[in-house]
């Protein structure tokens, strides 16, 4: 899905206002699509501003596989199996893989952020993953939208046998260990919370 963006949005993006951006039309400088009478720009005219000399044809293709733990590597290479015949099936020239070991909870994964980062840079132009989870085991949603806002569209094979059952109880494991310790937390200041009023009350 590409985004559009009315003439007031896109000035807002590029930093400029509405005028400047009729002004860059009438001198050709920029050329939005018209829909029903009205104008829109895409996010390749904004990297069009924002980065000139930007090549959207440069746009790679990548993909992305991930298992919890060192211990899977057999599994991680099976991932990396099953997407080679996807992307042939789906007759995708894929210009970049990209493997990496960690937590679908942990969100500081190195290359996860650099994969996201390229994203937002508007460099990717399709991401291929067996599952959703195999980028994050929650929030997909919103990695998507990001994704669409800078131009790149997210493949999910949906592979589902894939992302192994022990990961998901790791994850939930590391869940219940994050609440519980901020329960502990907060039980401990409601006891230092209760003798401060009744200490104040003396």
């Amino acid at each position: 899905m590409i985004s559009m963006y009315r003439i007031s949005e896109f000035a807002q993006r590029v930093g400029r206002s509405a005028s400047t951006v009729r002004r860059w039309e009438r001198e050709g400088r920029i050329a939005p699509q018209r829909v029903s009478g009205q104008r829109y720009f895409t996010d390749a005219d904004v990297r069009q501003v924002l980065q000139p000399g930007f090549d959207e044809s440069a746009r790679q293709t990548i993909v992305y596989c991930r298992v919890s733990s060192p211990g899977q590597k057999d599994d991680l290479a099976s991932q990396v199996r099953a997407m080679e015949e996807f992307c042939r099936g789906r007759g995708l020239a894929v210009d970049q893989w990209i493997c990496e070991v960690g937590g679908g909870m942990n969100l500081q994964r190195t290359k996860f952020l650099a994969l996201m980062d390229a994203i937002e840079r508007g460099e990717v132009g399709t991401l291929v993953i067996a599952h959703e989870d195999r980028l994050a085991r929650f929030g997909f949603d919103y990695l998507e939208h990001v994704a669409t806002k800078n131009g790149c569209t997210i493949v999910v094979a949906n592979q589902e046998s894939l992302s192994p059952q022990e990961e998901m109880v790791q994850d939930l494991l590391a869940i219940v260990h994050t609440f519980s310790g901020r329960l502990y937390g907060l039980r401990r200041y409601e006891k230092a919370l209760k003798d401060e009023l009744a200490g104040g009350g003396r």
